[in-house]
């Protein structure tokens, strides 16, 4: 067989592929992201396709996936009866609270999405200190009676780290049940010391999503777990950006630039931490196939109890769900705004609806403020990122860059003067399809006004970005910043 002969069988087979791929990339998938899958392909047939077969679901496996439809009909199921329960009457207000006009589109859209309804009774406190939130962290530790849950993508044994892990021993030591999950791909490098000693001390721990290329739990590799999640005895917990991680994260590249993280941790008591808790049961049932429940685990039943007067919700999202959760939910949110909204996320590479919520936002008169960082850890999201900045600046968003080496990593928004949110979801194409994440919803006046002076400390350290000085940047940045825009649909 000639070159010429083998040339025309793999054109040939190219266009095979191409026509192929018109079938099978469209099917239930944004039309950006097939349009960008079909070009690769037509590109580059062999490996694009190879890449789509690798990649192009963002979805987790059948299995895994009816894992989070069983889980997410027992919370309704248990949801009801606790609602319905005679000897609940008395804490009704807390379990089936009256909900005021304002919010009832969107407790409504977050329970359909994440099976889990709007809980009230609850006290919420910010926690913008870094060592500080983990100290907290290890105070509840070891006040621990029952057990302990700990959930988080990365969870390193160092000076940070090691804290915590001392104190999850500990409290193995003395009778107290605890559990943890750390995401497999997200603790690369970490899990090899940390696992062992935690094991050595009797503490049950599992990796999430753990890497399968073959078999029925296989999905593509960089699905991943990307929640942080703490509950102690069902009373307390934490959620926010912060992994249990020293704050450069150990990347070399970081220590050289003197860069670190700056995040945001909510603790919470009262009813909420039911849902929290919720959240990391579903995980522990996807690794373990065990049901935390009074039988299989006694000593996670309890009595939640009123704390404060805040109504919370959490809404888990990932890919074991059917729809974009935390992307209905933020898309939901701007477009109720009435006065304000203020972002601060390190990684903003909103999708059309998403952009068009914001920028809508802006120009019916809303007051919109995004801080982000002036620096990145990631070279195409952060490029992908500052392509929409002019677009945003024109339609009257304020952006504010926060100043190097300091990456802002916190995740947390406001709307208003009365919805908090804070969680670990980005506001990029890989939180809303790829990770799986939690995000706790305040319909509080004064968690918002905690909010609000977490934002005045960034904005002390962050520079305005004015649109024309944007405009005039150089042509170099600006063909970074375009191409990676186009990457970042290839989800």
């Amino acid at each position: 067989m000639n070159w010429a002969t083998i040339t025309s069988i793999l054109y040939l087979l190219a266009w095979v592929l191409f026509i192929v791929a018109l079938f099978i990339v469209p099917r239930n998938r944004k039309p950006g992201e097939a349009t960008a899958w079909l070009m690769l392909i037509f590109l580059l047939p062999y490996f694009g396709f190879l890449l789509f077969l690798i990649f192009g679901s963002p979805k987790l496996s059948k299995g895994r996936r009816a894992m989070q439809r069983t889980m997410s009909e027992t919370l309704t199921k248990a949801t009801n009866d606790l609602q319905q329960h005679p000897e609940m009457a008395s804490m009704a207000t807390l379990f089936d609270p009256p909900i005021p006009d304002r919010y009832q589109p969107l407790v409504c859209l977050n329970q359909q999405l994440g099976s889990m309804p709007a809980f009230g009774g609850n006290t919420v406190e910010l926690l913008p200190d870094y060592q500080g939130a983990v100290d907290r962290i290890v105070e509840d530790i070891d006040r621990a009676k029952r057990y302990i849950h700990v959930e988080y993508f990365m969870f390193a044994d160092d000076s940070t780290g090691a804290r915590v892990i001392d104190a999850l021993i500990r409290a193995q030591g003395r009778g107290v049940k605890c559990r943890v999950l750390i995401d497999d791909l997200g603790d690369t490098g970490f899990k090899k010391p940390i696992v062992p000693r935690l094991r050595a001390g009797s503490v049950e721990v599992h990796l999430m999503l753990p890497m399968e290329m073959v078999g029925k739990e296989w999905s593509r590799p960089d699905l991943r777990n990307h929640r942080k999640i703490v509950v102690v005895d069902g009373q307390v917990g934490f959620t926010g950006s912060q992994n249990i991680i020293d704050h450069d994260y150990h990347k070399s590249g970081n220590i050289k630039k003197g860069l670190h993280y700056i995040e945001l941790v909510a603790r919470v008591t009262g009813p909420i931490v039911v849902q929290l808790d919720a959240a990391f049961r579903t995980d522990w049932y996807s690794e373990t196939r065990v049901v935390l429940t009074r039988d299989t685990a006694p000593e996670v039943a309890f009595a939640p109890v009123k704390t404060g007067e805040v109504l919370c919700q959490v809404l888990p999202s990932g890919p074991g769900f059917e729809n974009d959760n935390n992307l209905k939910l933020f898309v939901a949110l701007f477009h109720a705004a009435r006065q304000k909204i203020t972002i601060a996320n390190p990684y903003f590479v909103p999708d059309e609806s998403l952009m068009v919520a914001i920028t809508s936002a802006a120009q019916r008169g809303v007051e919109v403020t995004l801080i982000v960082s002036e620096i990145g850890d990631q070279f195409l999201v952060y490029h992908a990122q500052r392509s929409f900045y002019e677009q945003l600046l024109q339609a009257g968003v304020k952006i504010y860059r926060y100043k190097s080496p300091v990456l802002l990593h916190a995740k947390h928004l406001s709307i208003d003067d009365d919805i908090a949110v804070i969680g670990s979801s980005n506001l990029d194409p890989r939180s809303f399809q790829l990770d799986l994440e939690v995000t706790l919803i305040c319909y509080d006046k004064g968690v918002v006004t905690d909010m609000q002076v977490v934002f005045t400390d960034y904005l002390r350290h962050s520079a305005p970005l004015r649109l024309n000085e944007w405009e005039t940047r150089p042509a170099s940045a600006k063909f970074f910043d375009n191409l990676a825009r186009l990457t970042s649909s290839l989800q």
